[in-house]
């Protein structure tokens, strides 16, 4: 793997870091800012909203730049909203921080996917996209427990100041590997784009990505509850269990990234029903401090295995659009971490307590199953028909 990629995933690992340490630090702003907790927990979605929408529309905008000034000039604007949500008093300022971040964040990730998949060969894009988000595990392997370790020692403020840090040696790291100059003028053309993401694979995949990821995001963003009110465990836990999660999807990421250019079809169906049953199991048994420990680890490992499988898969189902393929797989994605987040918050203050959000996570795998199996049906009823009037004709011909 060429080194500019690894360097890209240290901006990465600096974006990750704030999109996830929220988990950690929820019950803190909520009580500093006079709000509830499902209310915080809404920042979350507040940035996957703004993932959503900025992926396509900062991706169009970039075409005009060259890569090194696109990356540069997200990465900007990301570093100055964390400096301004780190020192408001404003939940609404917070929000509109958190939407302007994600909207930075998702210009620049959308860039860097295909940035990252242009610097290997053809038949290595899900190794390239496995190292560019080993970025995000990494954030919540040490990222994300590390602002909650400063969130407990110093406010949820301090976590905030780490991100804007973080960011400015991400912003030399940038400026150094990616190489400069003009736009590409070999790009195909917008329209030529929009008209290969028409594709049913690859709506499909986008699909999966989008239900998949809510699932993860449903119950991460509220681990920190989960484990001081339901498991029993004291605050100090919080930390260990975001990076025993992080750690495990550093595994799966890893993992996936290997097996996505081999096995890309097998990975979200064999992975994703031993990921519903986990979810189930978690919530049966979040109880006992060993099942919870132990859960989180394997639940890590296989939601990031399978999201990187499902973005590499969208890389390769929209080959002639280069520039949008990773917007639009960004967006498909941050729909279900945008979701997520709601339906747990939803779930408990319905009063379904803090294992509801488990049951969401896996009620929201089952569908991706669901809506894989009725895809390939249907792929499958259509080659048979494709077949049959083949045949027909032969016949008629002959």
């Amino acid at each position: 793997m060429p080194f500019a990629l690894l360097l890209l995933g240290v901006a990465v690992f600096a974006q990750g870091t704030s999109e996830f340490m929220l988990s950690g630090l929820v019950p803190d702003i909520a009580r500093d800012l006079g709000v509830s907790v499902p209310s915080a927990g809404a920042l979350t979605s507040a940035f996957a909203v703004g993932m959503v929408a900025g992926a396509p529309l900062m991706a169009g905008l970039a075409r005009r730049w060259s890569r090194r000034g696109a990356l540069l000039g997200f990465l900007g604007v990301f570093l100055a909203v964390h400096v301004v949500g780190a020192v408001t008093d404003s939940f609404g300022v917070l929000v509109a921080t958190r939407v302007v971040g994600a909207l930075a964040n998702a210009g620049f990730l959308a860039v860097a996917l295909v940035t990252a998949a242009q610097m290997v060969a053809p038949q290595a894009k899900g190794r390239a996209t496995s190292v560019l988000l080993g970025g995000v595990t990494l954030a919540c392997v040490a990222g994300v427990p590390a602002g909650a370790l400063l969130g407990q020692l110093w406010g949820w403020r301090a976590a905030f100041w780490a991100v804007a840090l973080i960011s400015l040696p991400a912003v030399v790291a940038v400026a150094w590997s990616v190489p400069g100059g003009r736009a590409d003028s070999e790009r195909p053309a917008l329209r030529s784009e929009l008209r290969s993401l028409r594709s049913p694979r690859l709506r499909v995949t986008l699909l999966l990505g989008a239900l998949v990821n809510g699932a993860t995001f449903c119950s991460f963003t509220y681990l920190a509850p989960l484990v001081t009110r339901v498991t029993g465990l004291e605050s100090g836990w919080v930390p260990v269990v975001l990076a025993l999660f992080g750690a495990g999807s550093f595994v799966g990421v890893t993992v996936g990234g290997r097996l996505a250019d081999r096995r890309a079809g097998a990975v979200p169906v064999w992975g994703g029903g031993v990921l519903c049953l986990g979810w189930c199991a978690l919530a049966l048994g979040a109880g006992s401090a060993p099942v919870t420990l132990g859960l989180v680890l394997v639940q890590g490992a296989l939601s990031f295995g399978i999201g990187s499988t499902l973005i590499s898969r969208a890389l390769y189902a929209a080959p002639s659009a280069p520039t949008l393929a990773g917007a639009f797989a960004t967006a498909a994605f941050n729909v279900g971490a945008a979701l997520g987040p709601w339906l747990g918050g939803t779930a408990i203050g319905a009063g379904g307590g803090y294992r509801s959000p488990l049951w969401v996570s896996a009620v929201l795998v089952a569908l991706a199953l669901t809506a894989a199996g009725t895809a390939r049906a249907l792929a499958t009823r259509r080659r048979g028909r494709t077949a049959g009037r083949s045949l027909r004709a032969s016949r008629a011909r002959s």
